[in-house]
């Protein structure tokens, strides 16, 4: 940046002007646009005039996925694009047999200012998992089969980003031997495959055994997540281990796909029947742990500024519970104890704002918590955990007397209190965050008769406002809780299974 630049628009120092920039607020910058429109279509969304109605219905026997204004049926062989005023097909495949059905799937984006090897790979892509562990990459756009890899004879079933859009994980099933193999004494130690690739271009970094001999014998699952191994506990216990440093210190012999290679004694072509992929990376000793943690059902989230987890107490009677502890020195943040005491069917659920602000939300039956971090005062190493702002059902009309009396005077006492749930009562189903249009929703319902109504509530995310509100005239008994935004098209997408339903 040179020194005209800076004399130009007033800024004297490099770094408030990167900030400044990255703000969006020099009007040459590309950026500042792209927030403008944003901030327009937010507000004709949220405008009293505009009207939502519902301009296509479809109806499946199978699960309905959603990516970035991709409709997808029939386990990925039919797809439809919402950004239109009335969704179209873009493609339609044959129907596939049982033996090519597709287990999981993740949305592959190209990577801004990177040259890559193919033109296919600047188009958005599909990585999908089959039934007979193939790892395939289709176009977005027609479904044609990009690249095919042959995974190893373990059945893989899900896939997972460690570093989104970078490093995928393709993770087995559970490994566990035939019932007459443990009436006979063997013993299975190895637990679950990981093989790790990273994308665009596609290429195989490694596959690693989670064995009982290395973690211990009560392991129930695992999972990976930016740069940290998770292993979980059947008592509850959950540990946390450096995924890279595993990587780089256990890997044997690095291996690219395409390459000849032999193993074992087995010669084969990496990526390909029967050979697949090498388990390249041994852990011979257990990797140091970075942290550990014990909470109910292994429910552990770590987020917020500075750093904190949140787990429930490892004991039943505290299910609903939820501490907010410092990461640093598992110090428990004042007024970190979280309990809304419902008396419900389904629980409260808590988790960190996605918006990357460090907020908690914290959801119950009728009431929306938005939580904050903010230093206690004389206390600046301790954080305490304050309300941002809250979201409250509307149960103005419900009253819950345990004693009533009649026209005659005769005094009924109620031998059950209603929950905090009833059917009768507006519960909240769905919460959920539009990053782009920077906007919180919700989904509150009310048992009407035989029916369920709902509506869809739009909120400011920073202050809680309700914006706007949309009555959804379909019955709540057939929605599933799946809720999306095209924000490309001013289209909230519900998904029901049966049916599926576009507002526009």
């Amino acid at each position: 940046i040179g020194r005209t630049a800076l004399r130009a628009c007033g800024v004297h120092n490099v770094c408030r002007l990167l900030t400044r920039r990255t703000h969006g607020f020099y009007a040459r910058d590309a950026g500042v646009a792209h927030r403008k429109n944003l901030g327009l279509l937010r507000k004709i969304m949220c405008q009293e005039s505009t009207k939502f109605k519902n301009v296509w219905t479809t109806h499946s026997a199978s699960p309905i996925a959603y990516e970035r204004g991709r409709i997808y049926m029939d386990n990925y062989q039919c797809c439809i694009t919402s950004i239109a005023q009335q969704p179209r097909l873009i493609y339609q495949k044959s129907k596939c047999a049982k033996s090519e059905k597709i287990e999981d799937a993740l949305l592959l984006e190209c990577p801004l200012g990177e040259m890559l090897p193919s033109p296919s790979d600047y188009k958005a892509s599909l990585i999908v998992l089959t039934v007979q562990n193939w790892l395939l990459r289709l176009s977005a756009d027609s479904g044609e089969v990009l690249e095919k890899i042959g995974l190893s004879c373990h059945k893989y079933r899900y896939l997972s980003w460690d570093t989104p859009q970078e490093v995928m994980i393709v993770k087995s099933a559970q490994n566990k031997l035939p019932a007459a193999a443990r009436q006979a004494g063997i013993q299975q130690t190895v637990l679950f495959y990981l093989a790790v690739f990273q994308v665009l271009p596609l290429s195989f970094i490694g596959m690693l055994e989670i064995n009982k001999k290395i973690f211990g014998n009560s392991v129930t699952d695992v999972a990976v997540s930016n740069g940290i191994l998770i292993v979980m506990y059947s008592m509850g216990l959950v540990r946390l281990y450096n995924f890279k440093a595993i990587l780089e210190q256990f890997m044997e012999q690095p291996v690219d796909l395409g390459q000849e290679f032999n193993w074992n004694g087995q010669v084969g072509v990496v990526g390909q029947f029967p050979y697949g992929l090498p388990c390249n990376i041994k852990i011979t000793d257990t990797p140091p742990l970075l942290f550990e943690a014990s909470s109910l059902e292994n429910a552990f989230q770590i987020g917020g500024y500075p750093w904190h987890y949140i787990i429930t107490p490892n004991k039943k009677k505290h299910k609903g519970v939820f501490h907010i502890c410092s990461l640093k020195d598992n110090a428990l943040a004042k007024n970190g104890i979280q309990d809304m005491k419902c008396c419900s069917l389904e629980p409260d659920w808590i988790y960190f704002h996605p918006d990357m602000s460090g907020r908690i939300i914290h959801v119950g039956p009728n009431l929306i918590k938005v939580l904050k971090f903010k230093e206690v005062k004389n206390h600046a190493d301790q954080m305490e955990i304050a309300e941002d702002f809250t979201i409250v059902a509307n149960r103005e009309n419900c009253v819950n007397n345990s004693v009533t009396v009649t026209a005659s005077g005769r005094v009924v006492k109620k031998r059950f209190t209603l929950l905090d749930d009833d059917p009768e009562q507006e519960t909240f189903k769905i919460v959920d965050y539009e990053d782009e249009l920077d906007l919180l929703s919700t989904v509150a319902v009310t048992q009407i008769g035989a029916d369920g109504r709902a509506h869809l509530d739009f909120h400011c995310n920073e202050h809680g406002i309700l914006l706007k509100s949309i009555p959804l005239k379909e019955s709540w008994d057939v929605v599933r809780k799946i809720l999306v935004f095209c924000s490309h098209c001013l289209v909230p997408i519900l998904t029901y299974i049966p049916p599926f339903f576009v507002y526009i």
